[in-house]
């Protein structure tokens, strides 16, 4: 045989290629093309790491991404979180564990605790590769890109390179990746498109995920190389510290109360909890209104005597029923008949 003969590249004619298999066409529809790679972008601040979260717990667990998505082919799931504390990684994922009901330690979620990952380095793209091998993940998320790399993201030699890795790696393992990345400042595009640095990233996605802040929401725009996108979400960061998680909202959730209406939610949401009282976050998630409105009805209760503070909690305070009144002593006292 000679060399050139040694040399020449697999080639199968184009009859005997694979089928195309419509089951395994999504991870998740229709928010996630199956073993497909792509990016969560946004700007700072615009839950991108909740997102990527939110997702990671779909697949784990196969329950519905953002509540409402079904997950096609649920599986392990390999997190690596540089820019948070393993702390606050744990207990975002127990919130929304304990959102849906899941219990954590039954979930294949696996950390990569490490604390750095260059995949500009050859070690720590052979390192990472070994790592995906071993633990045969559905899906990856490397959260966020400027920290996988020293490279300048505006090269786009140097940018290709990287992401020529991941997909020889989403290819050779068949694992799908989500890349968490920052958006340009002052961008009008969403997608790849709107990604900080190199344009190589409009090229590479299978999926984007875009998250742009709209006042006090999000709109979720996605885009796929090969699928119809869906239309533009609103969400929302929803829940209390404990249980905190992103949801859906529909428009007739985004009008905010009138003031009257507010004092009246958040009386009756006072009233249901009973002598406990609720803390102003829980408040807050009961009433689905900005942190400063429900400051204001709090201020305005208090002021006028129907609610008080004990603690960290707000507490209705009981009203007087027609047969009882308050004598001058501030004590209760039963109205003559």
């Amino acid at each position: 045989m000679s060399s050139r003969e040694r040399e020449t590249l697999p080639v199968v004619r184009a009859a005997d290629l694979d089928e195309p298999d419509p089951a395994r066409r999504w991870l998740i529809e229709p928010l996630w093309i199956h073993g497909g790679v792509g990016t969560i972008g946004g700007l700072p601040k615009s839950c991108k790491s909740w997102m990527g979260m939110d997702v990671a717990v779909s697949v784990a667990s196969g329950t519905p991404c953002l509540d409402t998505f079904p997950v096609c082919d649920a599986g392990g799931v390999l997190l690596y979180m540089a820019e948070d504390a393993a702390p606050l990684v744990k207990a975002r994922l127990l919130g929304l564990c304990r959102h849906r009901g899941l219990d954590l330690n039954a979930l294949p979620i696996d950390v990569i605790t490490a604390p750095t990952v260059r995949l500009d380095l050859l070690t720590d793209q052979h390192r990472l590769a070994e790592t995906v091998r071993r633990q045969a993940p559905r899906l990856l998320v490397l959260d966020p890109f400027v920290r996988l790399h020293q490279v300048n993201e505006n090269q786009a030699g140097e940018v290709a390179a990287i992401l020529g890795y991941l997909r020889a790696l989403q290819r050779a393992y068949n694992v799908a990746i989500i890349i968490v990345h920052h958006a340009r400042k002052n961008g009008s595009s969403t997608g790849g498109l709107s990604l900080r640095g190199s344009g190589d990233f409009f090229a590479w996605v299978d999926t984007a995920l875009s998250l742009r802040r709209r006042q006090h929401t999000l709109i979720l725009s996605v885009e796929h190389r090969a699928a119809a996108p869906p239309d533009p979400l609103t969400l929302a960061l929803l829940g209390t510290e404990q249980d905190m998680h992103l949801g859906i909202v529909r428009a007739e959730e985004l009008a905010p109360p009138a003031s009257a209406d507010l004092d009246a939610m958040i009386l009756d949401a006072l009233e249901h909890a009973g002598p406990d009282g609720l803390e102003r976050a829980s408040l807050r998630a009961a009433v689905r209104v900005r942190n400063e409105r429900v400051g204001e009805a709090l201020t305005r209760l208090a002021a006028a005597g129907h609610i008080v503070r004990r603690g960290d909690c707000w507490v209705r305070v009981p009203l007087p029923t027609p047969d009882t009144h308050r004598n001058g002593n501030g004590n209760s006292s039963a109205v003559p008949a």
